[in-house]
Formats: structure tokens, C-alpha cells, sequence
């Protein structure tokens, strides 16, 4: 891609960028079917990748998916016109080479490149229990911790799949023995991690606050993800829904010199935060309106805090009612993503279509550069009857959000 064409796209789009379904497999998970690809093309990377239960947003980060990983798996590409041909080029590029006139001159400062991604995870059953990496330990490997953060959209729950409850956490006055025995029986069955942990229900349109140490098995609601660029785990509940997790999971992501080292595996715990008494009271949010409802209401538009609890990132939905013009500003660049609806959203035209085939390019996913988001997006829905509904996620640090 020529330095050139960058510019161009970026000046066509007047500072946003359009951006192409960017769609990821995971060997260890079955499909919810729920995020608007085609039924016939969930298994469009073979079989022996496993199925599409993933759909990234904004995101400058390559999947870790093993040997098998495509070269740009993970990775989202913003997609422009050119004389007539569609053309296409990595978000990563245009970020290292438009910088802070993309993502701001503060995150561009602070982390050098776009610091977060979104994503939709869709499983059909629960996930293991399993855990993301703080800094002190993602750094031995030399990777970045990773928060993050759920939000259950309404639009794409039309149903709970097979177990809609999250566990979070340890109980209070469980062990750090106790966990290391229930890590040493990984490959002897089913290690009952879960019967240390609590289990929660999970209900559309609210979400949870999950930071890096956390030990969390999530549910089946599809969910919407904020966190950080990063891509680090480990497994450490054996068997799950009479799925067997392979050991190589238990100890993915630690240094050679720790490998069969099960103090280590229990040091990744965030122990305090993890057997938290008041871990829902601190971690659960519902969402909460940027500015007074009725000021919006009157403007024909309703806009709330949805993930924000984390320094990492944040996140709003934005509803525009049907019929409605409307000039939204932020002050720091965003990703979003149109979960409902159609209309105008600066010079672009957008839609939330209701069934996406594999390698389709679409009109419901874009990237906002700083600037234009201070100057304002104008967004025009010309329906008689349906909102359009957003997701816009932020990077680290937005200075837009004083809860």
C-alpha cells in the first residue's frame, strides 16, 4: 500500500475510515450463530481451525491463534475507492503512518500505536475458566496485559445460547492451595475450578468490568468486548461442557523457565481483586446517560456510558431516532460499529445488514479520527420507524469520561 493511498482514503472519508468485517476462529469453540454471518460460511477457514465465533473491531492486533494463523488474522483493513476499484489496506498502516492526526496526539505519545481493539464473541457454551496476563506478567513474554470488558447487546441476543451465566473471580476464603491442587489435576479430568468460583447471571444491555488477573469463565450471551491490544491467556479449567481443554492452554503464554511451575500459574491470580466479597458491587455496570436524557431526548438522540469502568478503554451505544439529524462530538478517536439501522453518519452511508456473507464488504463498521470527532459527526436516519443504534469504542485515558 503507497503512503499516497493512505492520505487519499483519509481525505475522502473527511477523517473516518470505512472499515471491512473482520471475521476470527477458535479451535476450542462452537458458533452462537448470532452475529449476522452467513449460516454456510462459519466453517470458511476448514474445519480444522474451528469455527467463526469472533468479529474484531478497529483492531491494529494480530490474533494468537497458533500454527495455523493466517498472516493477517485478527487484523482489520480499511477499505476505499479508488477510480472506480475497491482497494484495500491495513488499519496498522494507516495508523503508523498518519499517527496522532489519526488516533490523537496523546495516545500516538503514550503507546506509539492504536492501544485497544473490540471485538463480538459469540459462543453457543460456556468458555473455561481461564485468565488474562497484568503487565508484570505479560511482559516476560514480551506482550501487554490485557483488560477488558463486556457489554451484552440487546439486538444480538434473541436468545442465551446454552448457559447464559459468567463465573468471575474466586470465592471469599478459597486458598491459593486450594487452586494449585485444582491446577495440578488439569490432566487427571475435570479439575472443578468453578466449584471455587461464583457464577452470575447474565442479562442484556448491561455489562462487566473484567481486569487483567481476573479468573473468568464467560457465558453464552454474545457478547460485545473493549480491551486491550493484546492477545494473552491462559486456560486453567480442564473440561468444560464435556469439551476436553488441551494442557498446552493451561500453560499458554508463560516463559519456558516457568513452564510446570504451578506457584507461577497461581501468582497470574490478581489475588485481592479475585475473592473480592464486593466483586459485583465493584465490577457490574449498567449503563449510564453521557448528559441529562431529556436534553438528548429533545435533540433526537440518546447516548450512554456502556463500558467504563477501566482506564484501558471505554465504550458508549448511541441511539439516533428514526427521523432524526444529529451532530455527535467526542473528544478522542473512536472505532464503531452499527448494531441496528441505516442513514448517513458523516460522508458515509451506513447500514446493519441482517446477513453478511464471508468476505463480504459491508457498511456497518468505521474508524473516527480524533479530529473529526471533535468537529462532530452528523448522523441522519431517514427511517419512519427504526433507530440507529452504535458502538463506539475508545482507547486509553478518554478525557470525555468523568463518572
Amino acid at each position: 500500500m503507497k503512503r499516497s493511498e493512505i492520505h487519499a482514503a483519509f481525505e475522502q472519508g473527511k477523517g473516518i475510515f470505512r472499515l471491512a468485517p473482520n471475521w476470527v476462529p477458535r479451535s476450542f469453540c462452537v458458533p452462537g450463530r448470532r452475529i449476522k454471518l452467513h449460516p454456510d460460511d462459519y466453517y470458511a477457514l476448514g474445519m480444522n481451525r474451528g469455527g467463526i465465533d469472533e468479529r474484531w473491531f478497529s483492531s491494529t492486533t494480530p490474533a494468537d491463534n497458533g500454527p495455523l494463523t493466517g498472516e493477517f488474522e485478527g487484523l482489520s483493513f480499511c477499505v476505499y475507492e479508488d477510480k472506480g476499484e475497491t482497494k484495500q489496506f491495513l488499519l496498522r498502516d494507516a495508523v503508523d503512518e498518519l499517527k496522532g492526526a489519526l488516533i490523537g496526539e496523546r495516545l500516538w505519545n503514550t503507546y506509539g500505536k492504536w492501544p485497544m481493539f473490540s471485538k463480538f464473541f459469540d459462543n453457543k457454551g460456556p468458555l473455561p475458566h481461564h485468565i488474562h496476563h497484568r503487565d508484570e506478567h505479560a511482559s516476560k513474554i514480551g506482550m501487554m496485559g490485557k483488560p477488558e470488558a463486556y457489554y451484552f447487546p440487546p439486538q444480538l441476543n434473541n436468545h442465551g445460547g446454552d448457559f447464559p451465566y459468567t463465573f468471575f473471580g474466586l470465592q471469599p476464603g478459597v486458598t491459593k492451595e486450594q487452586v494449585k491442587q485444582a491446577l495440578m489435576a488439569f490432566t487427571k479430568g475435570d479439575n472443578k475450578i468453578t466449584d471455587l468460583s461464583s457464577a452470575y447471571r447474565l442479562v442484556p444491555g448491561t455489562g462487566w468490568d473484567v481486569p487483567p488477573g481476573v479468573l473468568h469463565a464467560p457465558g453464552s450471551l454474545c457478547t460485545y468486548e473493549p480491551q486491550m491490544a493484546s492477545d494473552v491467556f491462559a486456560m486453567y479449567q480442564s473440561l468444560v461442557n464435556d469439551a476436553v481443554i488441551e494442557e498446552d492452554l493451561l500453560w499458554k503464554n508463560t516463559p519456558k523457565d516457568k513452564l510446570g511451575d504451578f506457584d507461577y500459574l497461581v501468582d497470574v491470580i490478581d489475588w485481592e481483586v479475585n475473592v473480592d466479597p464486593l466483586f459485583a458491587e465493584h465490577h457490574f455496570m449498567v449503563p449510564k446517560p453521557v448528559r441529562p436524557v431529556e436534553e438528548m431526548h429533545e435533540l433526537g438522540y440518546e447516548e450512554k456510558w456502556i463500558v467504563y469502568r477501566s482506564p484501558a478503554f471505554s465504550a458508549k451505544e448511541l441511539t439516533v431516532y428514526p427521523g432524526a439529524s444529529v451532530t455527535i462530538t467526542d473528544n478522542a478517536a473512536y472505532g464503531m460499529y452499527v448494531v441496528q439501522g441505516h442513514g448517513t453518519f458523516g460522508t458515509w452511508n451506513i447500514e446493519s445488514p441482517a446477513l453478511i456473507r464471508f468476505g463480504q464488504l459491508t457498511y456497518d463498521e468505521y474508524f473516527v479520527s480524533e479530529d473529526a470527532a471533535k468537529d462532530g459527526v452528523r448522523i441522519v436516519n431517514p427511517s419512519k420507524s427504526d433507530p440507529i443504534v452504535i458502538l463506539k469504542h475508545f482507547g486509553a485515558g478518554n478525557p470525555d469520561l468523568k463518572l
